[in-house]
């Protein structure tokens, strides 16, 4: 079977910056494919590559056989390919229904558009906050909402950017959980992540960046015992 999402030869560059640098690699359906390095290593710069925010200046993004480079994200969301973000972005004043509701719409007339957003509050567990504005809500039921917004598109691929982060450990939990679920739904998933008792906990495949580079992939337990990504990220007591 091919890969779901294939990533060829990726460059970015900003001036004389090189963001990301050559990057390639492959996620298969229904696989749960985590992405970490430092700081500026080129995570989130990835991520707005394959969805369109950013044209590379070389390479190519192919997802479910249709070369995608230089699609706009609308045309790119409406493939199945959807995303969150590092700083999460729901409509604040909005809410968690309409934001969810929002999202159903792309595929769907408003009447069942409704029935998919009232599935997918009730998939994620967020009935109990259904009628709340999302401003009134924590973080981590923010990027919940988030989440729940993006797969009311009714995505193939999901791309998660820190969805972790500033979660306390029964946030995170529920975060998991939540994941799980999705990819039970037969949604792929690929994921930016700085928390590494989560990333590792939950990814089948982890690849590595390091200034604009892949320097490593492998299964979560061969990457914590890779030297170059230990000395490059994870450090000796990590491993």
């Amino acid at each position: 079977m091919p890969p779901l999402l294939t990533v060829k030869n990726i460059t970015k560059r900003f001036g004389g910056l090189v963001a990301l640098n050559d990057v390639s690699f492959e996620v298969k359906e229904r696989e749960i494919v985590g992405i970490i390095g430092p700081n500026g290593a080129g995570k989130t710069t990835l991520f707005n590559v394959i969805t369109g925010f950013y044209q590379p200046d070389a390479g190519q993004v192919i997802f479910n056989g249709v070369n995608i480079t230089g699609y706009r994200p609308d045309q790119i969301c409406a493939l199945g390919l959807t995303r969150t973000f590092q700083l999460v972005k729901p409509f604040k004043d909005l809410t968690v229904f309409e934001n969810v509701l929002i999202g159903a719409m792309l595929r769907r007339s408003k009447s069942a558009a409704v029935e998919k957003a009232e599935n997918v509050i009730k998939d994620m567990n967020l009935e109990r906050v259904r009628n709340v504005p999302v401003k009134n809500l924590p973080v981590a039921e923010r990027k919940i909402v988030e989440a729940a917004r993006a797969l009311a598109t009714e995505p193939k691929m999901l791309l998660l950017d820190e969805v972790a982060a500033g979660l306390n450990p029964t946030e995170t939990s529920r975060i998991v959980e939540t994941l799980k679920r999705v990819k039970e739904q037969g949604v792929t998933l690929c994921l930016v992540e700085h928390v590494m008792r989560f990333i590792m906990g939950i990814s089948e495949r982890i690849i590595v960046l390091d200034r604009g580079v892949k320097i490593a992939e492998g299964t979560p337990t061969e990457i914590a015992a890779n030297e170059t990504v230990i000395q490059a990220y994870l450090g000796v007591k990590y491993a």
